[in-house]
């Protein structure tokens, strides 16, 4: 395909200015075919692409010109749990603990239990990070716990806060 010069100069300012690296590869590709004249297997191996990537911002180009290039916004992939299946998880979560549905030992949810129950359960795998943006999407929040000492004596605390404490502070 031929490109007229105004476009080529579009076509090199964009390639110039462009900040994020997947419009850049896009702009590089459509250069790649364009202006060098390069086959969609070479530009591929060029831009580390599988052809068929290459060839869909080639017909984007060729249906919208250089603002056909422009990246829509991914919905990401499918939910693998039923609506009943979360809620089912999060009621879980919220009711029980670990060791109440066959953990061992445990007594905090973590993100890696709820990827190990969902596992189990409903035969879906979930990484840590899915399993995080799962759970806030239930508008779970899960925090590191904090350990007080039940039998601690205030009185000492608070001399210590009060005396102890600023001279260490100063040494």
């Amino acid at each position: 395909m031929e490109i007229q010069p105004m476009d080529q100069q579009e076509l090199e300012k964009r390639l110039k200015q462009e900040k994020n690296r997947r419009m850049y590869e896009r702009y590089q590709a459509i250069y790649l075919h364009t202006v060098k004249q390069m086959s969609i297997t070479e530009i591929a191996e060029i831009i580390r692409r599988n052809p068929v990537t290459v060839s869909n911002y080639i017909k984007a180009h060729q249906k919208k010109g250089l603002d056909g290039l422009r990246m829509g916004v991914s919905t990401g992939a499918p939910e693998q749990l039923t609506k009943e299946q979360q809620q089912q998880l999060k009621q879980i979560i919220i009711t029980k603990l670990p060791h109440e549905v066959g953990f061992p030992a445990k007594h905090n949810w973590t993100l890696a239990l709820a990827a190990a129950y969902v596992k189990r359960e409903f035969e879906r795998s979930y990484t840590i990070a899915g399993m995080a943006k799962l759970l806030h999407r239930l508008d779970l929040r899960f925090t590191k716990p904090t350990y007080t000492l039940e039998a601690a004596d205030e009185a000492k605390q608070k001399e210590f806060v009060s005396e102890q404490f600023p001279q260490l502070k100063k040494d």
